[in-house]
């Protein structure tokens, strides 16, 4: 990291660790996750799709949160976190957008100004959301850097916290960067999978969600970790950091990266913005390392289709990003990776109206 944020960073881990073992901030958060998230979201059965491929599939509703994915969960935990310590605006990067509008909806929430940096690329093809973030007072800064997307932004984010440092906290989006991103991210998350698991009668047989930068199944991961659960993270096929990538450090984080043979970052490509990131969080890595998390990947085509099957099966659009974790279901059932009659819980981290021009442009 630069030197210059070291000492934020060092704050802001013991800033959230006090923070966290504080049950007056405990509160807040679950008062604000519950009247204005609307949590706990339901754990909902599909069964249609389970008769079709031969298994019992639920899905954790992360795409009925207010603002429709699960970053709000995370952003209401660092905007309280920021106003704790005296910071008085928030900054953040996006990519598929939904940090980008949870981010600006607390800042809107709470009356704390909301700069987000977005590669232009994606706002492209997520103008919906940019134009969202907008209406909720955010200034929307274009990238137009490197690939003009996720990674770009990161890193362009990172840049102006470094001379705003003082009176302005980084909202991170994922499980990335350095620490405490990583642990607070994913402890924040922690209640996608903390609610599912007592939403269960048993423990599924297989724990399923896509990972880009991985918050959403660090999460859902975190509720399970110490069960018998397989835990299954599905990279898109031209991000796949854990699959593809070498460990490398990137934004201030040792971890799994797409390099070239001298060290230099790939490109990452995805139809899902949200994943369109050349590495993964540091945990992840870890859980491959351990053996104890599984990752595989699924392409843009199967994606789309996978949505597209929901959609028709039980009236349900999910983003992208979340489609390819349902892909791999969907190829896997009834196979060896994924026996007839399998219980498995796959988190919907996000609703697909941000992907409907790209749903219309690739089905037509």
């Amino acid at each position: 990291m630069p030197e210059s944020l070291v000492a934020a960073c060092d704050e802001l881990a013991a800033a959230f660790a006090e923070a966290w073992s504080d049950p007056a901030f405990r509160a807040e958060l679950t008062d604000l996750l519950v009247r204005h998230v609307g949590r706990p979201t339901p754990v909902s059965p599909t069964p249609r799709l389970s008769a079709e491929l031969g298994l019992t599939l639920l899905l954790k509703r992360e795409d009925l949160t207010h603002t429709g994915s699960h970053k709000i969960n995370n952003v209401f935990g660092q905007a309280l976190l920021a106003r704790r310590m005296g910071k008085r605006r928030l900054l953040a990067e996006t990519g598929a957008g939904m940090h980008g509008v949870a981010t600006a909806t607390a800042g809107a929430q709470l009356g704390m100004p909301v700069t987000v940096f977005m590669g232009e690329r994606d706002m492209e093809r997520q103008a919906h959301n940019v134009f969202r973030m907008r209406l909720l007072g955010a200034e929307v800064v274009p990238v137009r850097s490197g690939t003009r997307t996720l990674k770009d932004a990161t890193s362009e984010a990172m840049r102006h916290w470094v001379g705003a440092v003082a009176d302005t906290h980084y909202c991170l989006g994922s499980v990335l960067g350095p620490h405490p991103y990583p642990w607070l991210v994913r402890e924040l998350q922690r209640v996608i999978g903390t609610e599912a698991r007592g939403q269960l009668d048993t423990v599924p047989d297989v724990v399923v969600a896509c990972v880009g930068g991985g918050s959403n199944a660090a999460g859902t991961f975190a509720g399970f970790v110490d069960t018998p659960a397989r835990l299954v993270g599905v990279e898109a096929e031209g991000g796949a950091g854990v699959s593809g990538g070498e460990p490398g450090v990137l934004h201030g984080a040792r971890s799994l990266f797409l390099q070239d043979r001298h060290g230099q970052i790939r490109e990452a490509h995805s139809v899902a913005a949200g994943l369109d990131y050349p590495g993964v969080g540091p945990e992840h890595a870890h859980l491959r390392d351990l053996g104890r998390a599984e990752y595989t990947t699924a392409g843009d085509d199967e994606a789309i289709a996978a949505a597209a099957r929901l959609a028709h099966a039980e009236g349900i659009i999910p983003a992208i990003e979340s489609s390819h974790a349902l892909a791999w279901v969907i190829r896997a059932a009834g196979t060896p990776a994924l026996p007839a009659g399998s219980t498995v819980l796959l988190t919907l981290s996000g609703r697909g109206d941000k992907d409907i021009t790209t749903l219309m442009e690739r089905l037509s």
